[in-house]
């Protein structure tokens, strides 16, 4: 299997954290949802989500480390 390597350039960069962001926005709003389910299959796959878009969050903050969430 080919490995991409991370473009770590500008723009990437730029494009990252809007990303970044977006991430934190909808894992906010995963979670809102979250309070008000009842039904444990559906809190459990919205659960699935929200570690998928966390384990997201760190790979791009590990390529760019100066990433803040404000």
């Amino acid at each position: 299997m080919d490995v991409k390597e991370e473009d770590k350039s500008e723009k990437s960069k730029q494009n990252h954290i809007k990303y970044y962001k977006s991430l934190t926005k909808t894992i906010e709003s995963i979670r809102e949802e979250e309070k008000d389910e009842e039904d444990p299959i559906i809190k459990n796959h919205l659960e699935k989500r929200i570690e998928a878009m966390e384990k997201d969050k760190v790979r791009i903050k590990e390529m760019f480390p100066d990433i803040t969430d404000d």
